[in-house]
């Protein structure tokens, strides 16, 4: 089943048809002049002294998310939002509207390298009560920078449907952090590129 997700990219809204009263999504200030603009539109600005200046916002394909000990890049029509679990763990997480899931686990009291099993329990048990098979081997990652990130691949396929996860680690003594991703099969061909991108682009700070 695909999961709803949980952070939208804000709407887009086209140049051709906005209106003067509409809300745009930026303010672009230029020597402080100030104009409201949205993604993909082109507008004229009058700058102090009388000099008139054409001016266009674009959006990038992708952006860098940093938190305190690791960074990666995704899709820029993805949000990542930030969650507080409590006893110094903190969530972050970017989802697709299909279900497409990077999480990022942040843990300041312990190693959560040994938790894999459980995370994979807790985002499978659904699809296993409901009749579900459950494969998996054990993976491992290594980072451009040398770091070993350890854990598992998982796959859970139903009588309709099948997705992949993956979840690793990387852990001191008493701090780490748990990389988990989700896609399912159904959309293997348009989101395979977040996976791609998150994996290929992250760092570890610790």
């Amino acid at each position: 089943m695909r999961l709803a997700a949980a952070a939208f990219a804000m709407m887009i809204l086209g140049a051709g048809s906005a209106r003067a009263e509409d809300l745009k999504a930026f303010k672009l200030t230029i020597d402080g002049v100030a104009i409201e603009i949205d993604p993909g539109e082109d507008a004229n600005v009058t700058l102090p002294g009388g000099k008139t200046a054409k001016v266009r916002l674009d959006r990038n394909d992708f952006a860098t998310f940093s938190g305190g000990t690791f960074s990666f890049v995704h899709p820029s029509s993805i949000s990542v939002t930030k969650t507080d679990l409590g006893d110094s763990i903190t969530q972050y997480l970017a989802a697709s509207a299909l279900g497409t899931i990077v999480v990022v686990q942040e843990y300041g009291k312990m190693n959560p390298v040994s938790l894999d099993q459980l995370m994979l329990q807790e985002m499978t048990k659904e699809s296993v009560q409901a009749g579900g098979t459950l494969t998996q081997e054990p993976t491992s990652r290594e980072l451009p920078d040398g770091k070993q990130l350890t854990g598992i691949k998982a796959t859970v396929k139903t009588r309709t449907d099948k997705a992949d996860f993956e979840i690793v680690g990387f852990g001191l003594a008493d701090q780490g952090l748990l990389f988990i991703t989700r896609i399912g099969d159904q959309d293997v061909a348009t989101e395979q590129s977040m996976i791609d991108k998150f994996w290929e682009t992250l760092k570890v700070k610790l």
